[in-house]
């Protein structure tokens, strides 16, 4: 598969120029509905020296009116449009632009606790041998309010292994970073541009980016329990991508495969099925039955060690897939029960502030 990408060696360092300490990067491509709550998630945060790098993706809606309005009214916020590049190629362009010690994400349909960047910051002071860090999250619907669910990352001594099979950074709204990182894993684009998350990549970017972190530097990862992130969880559409998702998941694994051989080789396998698991839950969500117990079966049949790694969470996995096979009435009420266990059960894990 061609990506494009002549080099791995970064040609220049990011232009620091009277720079913020944190410079955030958010995409925005046609997310009117939700873009300006999550920009008000910025502005409203107790540390205050950051910018803010809006990045119009070649929106159709009131998107693009909606930042320039923010980028109007604060001199922090700074506005910048492209052609359709997709998420990746955002990110790249906001990276480039931006000029803080940390580089932050924001998705444009989510939202931050006030105090995610003071904690960030804090930990990235204080810990110097840590590239990325990331926070556990909290999940919201569409009006964004809480469901009661939470993404539970490990936040210590993590592994190159952990990383690829179980994600720990979560979501694209959860990662705080080093410049220094960014620097030391820029790609070299054969139009002369510096990349960062691979824009071959339509999805499973995110994956990909922190698995070449970890394997071909010395950076460390680590988490904030605290929940710091607010996730929103959208159903549209989510098993008509399950497919898609696991298609470019391969592909992220091919290009992992090209700068670590060795440890893709060993791992890979069982990250597949780990990622059968999470494509499976992801079809449960929108009451797919044949996709979720495809996706299910696959993850124990690629490789049946996940049930060692992680027993309770890939059985509980088959059973709400099978359990898409009773009636509508019944799955609800045991759907219902089980959210409340599963969300008293993740509170005593994650620090909710």
């Amino acid at each position: 598969m061609s990506n494009s990408i002549i080099s791995n060696k970064p040609i220049v360092k990011l232009q620091v120029s009277s720079a913020p300490t944190v410079s955030i990067v958010m995409p925005v491509y046609n997310v009117q509905d939700y873009v300006g709550c999550a920009i008000d998630s910025v502005l409203s945060q107790n540390f205050t020296d950051f910018e803010l790098i809006l990045v119009d993706d070649g929106s159709t809606d009131a998107s693009y009116s909606i930042c320039q309005a923010s980028a109007d009214m604060d001199s922090r916020v700074r506005m910048l449009w492209q052609r359709n590049k997709g998420l990746a190629g955002a990110r790249n362009t906001g990276i480039r632009a931006s000029r803080g010690k940390y580089i932050a994400f924001l998705d444009s349909d989510d939202l931050w606790h006030p105090d995610k960047l003071a904690e960030h910051v804090m930990l990235l002071n204080e810990q110097l041998d840590v590239g990325v860090s990331y926070s556990s999250s909290a999940f919201i619907d569409g009006q964004g309010l809480h469901i009661g669910l939470y993404q539970v990352p490990k936040c210590r001594e993590l592994s190159a292994k952990d990383v690829l099979l179980r994600n720990p950074v979560g979501n694209g709204s959860a990662p705080v970073i080093r410049r220094e990182v960014f620097e030391e894993i820029a790609l070299l684009h054969e139009d002369g541009s510096l990349h960062y998350f691979n824009e071959s990549l339509r999805q499973s970017e995110d994956i990909e980016c922190w698995v070449r972190i970890a394997t071909t530097t010395h950076w460390k990862f680590a988490g904030i329990e605290k929940a710091l992130t607010y996730y929103r969880v959208n159903e549209q559409g989510l098993s008509s991508n399950v497919e898609k998702q696991f298609q470019s998941w391969e592909q992220a694994c091919e290009l992992m495969q090209s700068y670590a051989p060795d440890f893709m080789k060993s791992n890979k396998s069982l990250a597949k099925a780990f990622q059968y698991r999470y494509l499976a839950r992801r079809a449960i969500r929108s009451d797919d039955v044949s996709v979720a117990l495809r996706f299910a079966a696959k993850s124990l049949i690629i490789n049946p060690k996940i049930i060692v790694f992680e027993p309770i969470r890939t059985l509980i996995t088959l059973g709400a897939a099978v359990c898409l096979l009773l009636p509508k009435p019944v799955y609800s009420y045991l759907e219902s029960v089980s959210i409340q266990v599963l969300s008293s059960f993740q509170k005593r894990s994650v620090i909710v502030t």
